[in-house]
């Protein structure tokens, strides 16, 4: 059972390659570079340790789309790893909160739609109960957040390629901070998850 606690812990979590992108230069929907390493054991472990505490996804609009079309029908799926569907089972009774100006309703249950800037949003969540509010992979919902100093957790799967441009997840002008390295995992393909959590 996860503690319900005010002042909630914010975590996120996305994929980079190994030159710093979080997608390539020609179509940043394009996430086909990720999939020969999304079924490894490192992060199926790493996604499945994320998710344990938290209680609440915040996503992008995109993302959600994409997650929440996706992820449900891996539950039934046969043959499915017990840890995609353990995140799948998590992502559907989870609270889902996402960041969008244009939708106005959620086609997805146990989901609010918030039309508000990023920080205001987050500012709004730490006051609730509830466990870990966990980003998932929404790069622009991340970015704001990095330059707001709002994220507690810093989680990322690192994967052993080049994509030789497009779109970074740190842009420079973010605020100086110190982080200590919680967790590190290498494994199969040279795939590297690491966590770290900021020091305040």
């Amino acid at each position: 059972m996860t503690e319900q606690t005010a002042n909630r812990r914010v975590v996120t979590n996305i994929a980079l390659s190994l030159d710093g992108h979080y997608a390539g230069p020609d179509n940043p929907l394009d996430m086909s570079w990720v999939m020969p390493y999304a079924h490894t054991d490192v992060a199926r472990d790493h996604l499945t340790a994320l998710c344990e505490p938290a209680t609440t996804a915040l996503l992008g609009r995109v993302n959600a789309e994409g997650f929440l079309g996706f992820w449900p029908t891996v539950i039934d799926m046969e043959g499915a790893d017990p840890r995609d569907v353990g995140f799948a089972e998590w992502l559907v009774e989870a609270d889902k909160v996402v960041l969008s100006s244009t939708l106005d309703r959620a086609p997805w249950e146990r989901t609010t739609i918030v039309d508000k800037p990023t920080a205001e949003a987050i500012t709004d969540l730490r006051a609730t109960e509830g466990g870990d509010i966990l980003v998932l992979a929404s790069a622009s919902v991340i970015k704001a957040l990095l330059a707001a100093d709002e994220v507690d957790r810093l989680a990322l799967t690192i994967f052993p390629l080049f994509l030789g441009g497009g779109p970074r997840l740190f842009d420079d002008g973010l605020p100086t901070g110190k982080w200590e390295l919680v967790s590190q995992t290498a494994g199969e393909h040279g795939t590297m998850s690491v966590v770290y959590d900021r020091i305040r």
